[in-house]
């Protein structure tokens, strides 16, 4: 059974394996490796969804799990907070030419984040989908959605669907699919087939009522 808290988790996995990709350019770039400022530019639009996704948690999730778990989601806005200050530090080291300094910031900010989205999934995600209501965890994750300005919601999918495995990719689709009127989710569709190219045959497979 696809649950709204799949489609959390297909986002953390994608920023998990986005930040790899990342971390591992920067790495490459202190070794001496061109590229640096085309994988810093994606990490700023890596960031912008990080934000909206943690301001959508802040919105919705954090207040329903505090209803029925008081003070569990404190900590994780202290987190969100450091994932903050963890960016700052690495625009301030990349504004300064020094990919030793760039290469250093982007490997504390992918074991922040990494710790981080370990900690939802089996913590704060678990409370969530064991005690709120179905209906209420679709509230949430309505709210969540709402977060990301329309205008980009393009770019979020161009950016998502490379990123994640085909259960992951299903799942996605099928809330999607679930949640969202017809005629959105036809648009919605046409940029999956773009994002993933070759790979929509198996995802049609997998949902015959695409």
């Amino acid at each position: 059974m696809t649950e709204p808290v799949d489609a959390i988790r297909a986002f953390h996995n994608a920023f998990r394996n986005d930040m790899e990709r990342i971390d591992e350019a920067a790495l490459n770039s202190a070794q001496g490796t061109e590229g640096l400022a085309e994988t810093i530019e994606r990490f700023r639009f890596f960031n912008e969804i990080l934000v909206w996704h943690a301001h959508g948690e802040e919105l919705a999730v954090f207040p329903a799990v505090e209803q029925v778990a008081p003070l569990v989601a404190e900590a994780y806005v202290v987190d969100h907070h450091g994932l903050d200050q963890a960016f700052d530090e690495l625009s301030s080291s990349y504004a300064a030419h020094d990919p030793l300094k760039t290469a250093r910031a982007t490997a504390a900010f992918r074991f922040h984040l990494k710790m981080h989205l370990y900690k939802e999934d089996s913590h704060l995600y678990r409370i969530f989908r064991e005690r709120i209501p179905l209906p209420e965890q679709g509230k949430a994750l309505g709210i969540m959605a709402g977060a990301v300005p329309q205008e980009r919601f393009p770019e979020v999918v161009a950016w998502l669907y490379p990123l994640i495995g085909h259960d992951d990719r299903e799942k996605m689709t099928r809330i999607w699919q679930m949640v969202m009127p017809a005629p959105v989710f036809a648009g919605v569709k046409d940029l999956i087939k773009q994002a993933i190219g070759n790979d929509w045959a198996e995802l049609a497979r997998r949902i015959p009522t695409l």
